[in-house]
């Protein structure tokens, strides 16, 4: 057999095991509720669909390669503009921290062929699946102060338009596929509302398409020209193109800027199960064989315990356990899957209160019970969905990272805890000014954003200073501006513990992002109190 012969029946052969590789993606079918497009109802979910067929059935783009950063890099098509300062900027920063891309490329991992997929089958630019790294650094779980949330940071009222559902059990921002999909939906929205200009339209992803529709009249009216770069928009909308752009360019060459990019096939990461009703996380993690904390990584948008009693009913697993996960729901009742509990009402009990005991909601409880009000009777017997673990199970549900949370804040500073119930007309303004608090800090110790609603009698943490006992003019502080030069070796506990100083104030004198590791060389700013530090 002739060289150019065997490398023909070689490509055969490779073509076959990929498209046989390939055809165990599925896809969520269509009767999956994805948004105000094509809304659908839960009992047409077809089951057992692995989530990204769809992107294989009909592709518009060469697959000479089974590497997803490969395949990224052939299907770029915006331009690079790497003249451009604020793209300069961008790239520099991500070139001296080579560490944080490597920490956002393995959170991405189990997301991008999804993403990367989608994307293509809708012949976007490639570089919009790297979009998630500006947004949110692939966290499904990011939480921003303008109450932005998901992989995709949609903000509520944007979510909800694009069919998001947001409730007590499930936020479907955080839903990787159905967050994807209403993503790409807006857009190719804001694609076509800007004429096919796809800086603009990311612009107005940001910023909104009405402060971009804005600032181009403002130019026209001055004889300007329109494009992204000659507009004027607010600050973070004039970094967040450049952003992309040099993460695109790191991708693009990533050798050149000395980013490692592993192999990653190009293959699905999860399949879609449907569970056809309410399960308990935990007990689903255990039948499908993973952990449960991979399950809520994968299923981010369950905010709790189990999956949401109206749905969505269905949940994503590892391709390779979502045979043993379907078999393992065959043999298990509906009743079954979560753990019920009997509890005798007791007088002054209401059904907010035994709902809050139990971790679930009124709804819940009424629809359990087939109960029409409010109205309950002491000594009667409620029916309660309960969880199967104790909490600290379920690593990632929202009431653990926020336990989380203040575990770490007890950790990095030497503040005191205390709590303080939320009174009618109060508000996260009026609040931190009470206790003398930033209200982005006090939220952010709350796992809040400060535009969210405070509803009264919720309970609030407040980690304040420790009281410092009058000084006589011996005893008194004397504070100093030291410039401080980063040492090999340096971290900011060890500064901290250096000058008697706290890490989270090291931080905020110097705007550092918590996520970034300090660099041999870089200068800090540090007030010290010279009568104690060494």
């Amino acid at each position: 057999m002739s060289v150019s012969s065997k490398s023909a029946l070689l490509c055969l052969i490779t073509s076959v095991v990929l498209s046989g590789c390939q055809s165990v993606a599925e896809k969520p079918s269509n009767s999956d509720p994805r948004g105000p497009v094509a809304p659908q109802s839960q009992s047409s979910i077809t089951p057992d669909k692995t989530v990204s067929q769809s992107a294989t059935k009909a592709p518009t783009q060469a697959r000479p390669v089974a590497d997803l950063w490969q395949l990224t890099r052939q299907n770029m098509s915006l331009p690079s503009h790497l003249d451009q300062p604020r793209v300069k900027a961008q790239l520099n920063w991500y070139k001296k921290h080579p560490d944080y891309m490597g920490r956002v490329v393995k959170r991405a991992t189990p997301y991008y062929h999804y993403i990367l997929n989608e994307t293509l089958k809708r012949g976007m630019p490639a570089e919009l699946a790297l979009l998630p790294i500006v947004e949110s650094a692939f966290d499904p779980f990011a939480y921003s102060h303008g109450r932005a949330a998901g992989p995709w940071q949609f903000i509520p009222s944007t979510g909800k338009h694009f069919g998001l559902t947001q409730n007590w059990w499930y936020d479907g921002r955080r839903d990787i596929t159905r967050s994807t999909d209403a993503a790409l939906d807006y857009l190719q929205q804001l694609n076509r509302r800007f004429d096919g200009d796809w800086l603009l339209a990311l612009a107005a992803y940001n910023a909104g398409g009405g402060n971009v529709s804005l600032a181009i009249k403002r130019n026209k009216r001055k004889n300007l020209a329109t494009d992204y770069w000659s507009l004027k928009l607010p600050k973070e909308t004039m970094a967040y193109v450049p952003k992309l752009l040099a993460v695109s360019e790191l991708f693009r060459n990533a050798g050149q800027y000395g980013l490692n990019l592993n192999p990653l096939p190009d293959q699905p990461y999860f399949a879609q199960v449907d569970t056809g009703s309410q399960i308990d996380i935990a007990q689903a993690a255990s039948m499908a064989g993973i952990s449960t904390k991979e399950m809520y990584l994968l299923n981010p948008g369950f905010n709790r315990w189990a999956t949401a009693p109206e749905g969505p009913h269905s949940l994503l697993v590892p391709v390779a356990k979502a045979e043993q996960f379907r078999s393992a729901l065959r043999e298990l009742p509906v009743e079954s899957r979560i753990k019920w509990a009997r509890y005798t009402i007791k007088p002054g009990d209401s059904l907010i209160s035994i709902a809050k005991k139990h971790n679930t909601t009124v709804d819940q409880i009424r629809n359990s019970n087939k109960l029409h009000g409010n109205s309950i009777r002491a000594g009667k017997t409620l029916l309660i969905a309960t969880a199967s673990k104790q909490s600290s199970e379920y690593v990632l549900s929202q009431h653990q990272r926020h336990a989380d949370r203040q575990k770490s804040i007890a950790r990095s500073t030497n503040r005191t805890e205390q709590y303080h119930r939320v009174k009618s007309g109060e508000s996260f303004w009026s609040i931190a000014r009470k206790y003398k608090v930033g209200v982005r800090q006090l939220a952010r110790w709350n796992s809040m954003a400060p535009g969210d609603p405070l509803s009264v009698g919720k309970r609030l943490v407040i980690w304040s200073q420790p009281a410092t006992p009058a000084l006589n003019s011996e005893e008194r502080q004397i504070i100093r501006k030291v410039g401080y030069r980063v040492r090999n070796g340096d971290s900011l506990y060890r500064i901290a513990d250096r000058f008697n100083i706290n890490v989270a104030d090291i931080q905020r004198w110097n705007k550092l992002d918590k996520s970034v590791y300090l660099q041999p060389g870089q200068r800090l700013t540090l007030y010290v109190d010279v009568t104690r530090s060494p």
